[in-house]
């Protein structure tokens, strides 16, 4: 398997403070892979300088042969990386449906107005696109909630919402930040499943996650950072028993999984 996502030397500095130093980690086309680290480590911050919020102050992010480091949000989108957040970006005002549709489009041709003038073109843009989504939801198993407002979902469905969304503009990268947080085990077992089979269908994955025993069941790699810097890389077994990644969570040498 070829690198999709290479990054190199990644540096993020707010005025005085290095959020991020000299990061640098590959991630292999169809794998997933886990970005790990306590609270504070910048691994929100990586996800941000990936998905075009933030710019590089230094280094470079390739998206295959493609430098995407300080792309726009949308450019970064197009070129096949979707994006969920820690906290649910969903339209409470929308229902579920055309909270999916909203992730589609930057994929469209005609603007986010056109429907509203009539313009043949974009009407059957906006229906194909509905469909699109319809199909995407079914496949999700979710088509039974498309006509419900996001806010009367649990919290679970709403990540999943979330989830749709990334996926309707069909990356082949997605980039998750912290999906089980806030999910009780449930539903914890529910989003793995989604994840997993996401990944089955040859998406890559690149999470961020606090739960590290959903972390040891999904992920091929794992990355770990301790204030902005990489402190280790690996298979998740090879992980858990490093004695620096120990130490980074618990101040101790012990077991990371067994202590969750």
């Amino acid at each position: 398997m070829q690198d999709m996502l290479n990054v190199d030397g990644l540096t993020i500095r707010f005025g005085g403070l290095v959020a991020v130093n000299e990061l640098g980690f590959q991630i292999k086309e169809g794998s997933l892979a886990g970005l790990i680290g306590p609270n504070g480590s910048g691994k929100t911050t990586v996800l941000n300088a990936i998905s075009g919020i933030y710019r590089p102050t230094s280094g470079n992010i390739f998206y295959y042969d493609k430098q995407v480091g300080g792309k726009k949000p949308h450019e970064v989108a197009k070129i096949g990386i979707g994006r969920t957040f820690q906290n649910n970006q969903v339209f409470k005002s929308m229902n579920v449906l055309e909270n999916v549709m909203v992730g589609y489009h930057h994929c469209m041709r005609s603007s986010v107005f056109s429907p509203i003038f009539g313009f043949p073109s974009a009407i059957r843009e906006e229906r194909e696109t509905e469909n699109r989504a319809k199909e995407l939801l079914d496949s999700l198993g979710l088509s039974h909630v498309q006509s419900k407002m996001v806010d009367s979902l649990a919290y679970g469905q709403q990540k999943q919402v979330e989830i749709a969304r990334a996926l309707i503009g069909l990356p082949k990268l997605i980039l998750l930040d912290e999906p089980a947080a806030g999910l009780n085990p449930f539903e914890k077992l529910e989003l793995e499943k989604l994840i997993g089979n996401i990944n089955a269908k040859g998406i890559t994955v690149l999470m961020v996650e606090h739960d590290m025993k959903m972390v040891m069941r999904l992920c091929q790699q794992v990355i770990v950072l301790n204030f902005g810097k990489k402190i280790a890389e690996g298979s998740p077994q090879s992980i858990s028993k490093n004695p620096e990644v120990i130490k980074a969570y618990l101040g101790e040498e012990d077991s990371i999984v067994g202590s969750q």
